[in-house]
């Protein structure tokens, strides 16, 4: 059975700790979004560790996959295609949701879209909120921190990356520094509501460059070395105030870059005036300062700020279904021969930023 007027693509997230399927109609309508998350066997690791990832998407995604068909109480021969997360991410975990969704693909005859990661992000505004082309992003994640002029389906132009760590992992380190737990960005937004986010002088990174990269390891290492000073009576009076102090400092940090590439962007895309549209995506998008402070800084230059709900911030399936329906919709699909990668920048075209190189 097909669904011609509205298709039904299947979406597989596997790249990190969660195993996320979602099943999305062309209408944007989530007819079904189900995920098993093994964050609780990390959190005693401090941390994600790639091997147990990978096997807990072997041992899960069956389930999940059942649990979403189940609740959107269909027939898998209903389906239209099936997308799935094919890279950036631990390799292990993208090739579970990578070779099961060509399985399924196969045994169905459907078409299969091997789908990045980042275009999930991208484009998860599209999904949420059917946000026009041409917008410019903000993805800012656990293991990325990108500023990207999105143009049209397929077609971006990256103005800034990662030179070592994201946002995503300064909160995390700082978090187990302060014996938070993981992953470490809901925590510190908690317990930053009762500090005074002035209260620890922390150094903004690469404050005098006027570009669109990211830095984040040295303002890990002033933060570490700060609290470490302290006695362990003390740290437990100030947790609070580092907290607050190190998401205003990381907040900083994502704002100014915004603000070079806000100029950047309306010359690329000749908008001169008039309004235009910043989104804001990826696991950290879910942090609430963040997001005010990116609402201030879209007001004051004439920008119109979309964040998607905190549910399609994290890594979730739901996303993967949706870029799966876009390229449907162009016609486009891939090989069963497509390999699963590590990494798979969204701009090929993108020159590394100085330092150590570029993440994704």
């Amino acid at each position: 059975m097909t669904s011609p007027e509205m298709p039904l693509i299947m979406g597989i997230e596997t790249s990190c700790d969660d195993t996320s399927v979602a099943i999305v109609r062309s209408d944007r309508t989530i007819l079904a979004h189900q995920t098993a998350s093994s964050a609780a066997i990390h959190a005693s690791h401090g941390g994600v560790v790639p091997e147990i990832a990978a096997r807990e998407h072997l041992y899960a995604l069956p389930a999940v996959i059942e649990a979403a068909m189940a609740e959107a109480s269909l027939d898998y021969t209903a389906l239209d295609g099936i997308a799935a997360t094919a890279g950036p991410g631990l390799i292990g975990g993208v090739i579970v949701g990578s070779m099961t969704a060509k399985a399924l693909a196969s045994s169905l005859k459907k078409p299969y879209f091997a789908v990045n990661h980042l275009e999930g992000h991208a484009l998860t505004a599209r999904l949420s909120d059917d946000t026009d082309y041409p917008y410019l992003l903000l993805l800012v994640s656990g293991g990325h921190t990108q500023i990207i002029i999105v143009k049209q389906l397929g077609e971006y132009i990256r103005l800034g990356t990662t030179m070592d760590d994201a946002a995503g992992e300064a909160f995390d380190k700082g978090a187990a520094l302060m014996g938070l737990g993981y992953p470490g960005g809901p925590q510190i937004q908690k317990l930053a509501r009762g500090g005074d986010a002035d209260a620890i002088a922390l150094p903004e990174p690469r404050l005098k460059d006027k570009d669109c990269h990211f830095s984040f390891s040295g303002l890990k290492t002033a933060f570490a070395q700060s609290y470490q000073r302290l006695s362990a009576a003390e740290q437990t009076e100030a947790r609070a105030d580092y907290a607050a102090s190190l998401q205003h400092a990381i907040a900083k940090a994502l704002i100014r870059r915004v603000r070079y590439a806000m100029e950047r962007y309306r010359q690329e895309i000749g908008l001169s005036d008039g309004t235009a549209r910043l989104v804001v995506a990826g696991g950290v998008a879910a942090n609430l300062h963040i997001r005010s402070e990116l609402e201030k800084l879209a007001d004051a230059h004439d920008f119109e700020l979309t964040a998607p709900p905190v549910s399609l911030c994290v890594d979730n399936g739901a996303m993967i279904a949706w870029v799966g329906q876009e390229y449907h919709k162009a016609g486009m699909s891939d090989g069963f021969d497509t390999p699963p990668r590590p990494r798979w920048p969204l701009d090929k075209n993108a020159a590394p930023p100085p330092g150590r190189g570029v993440r994704g």
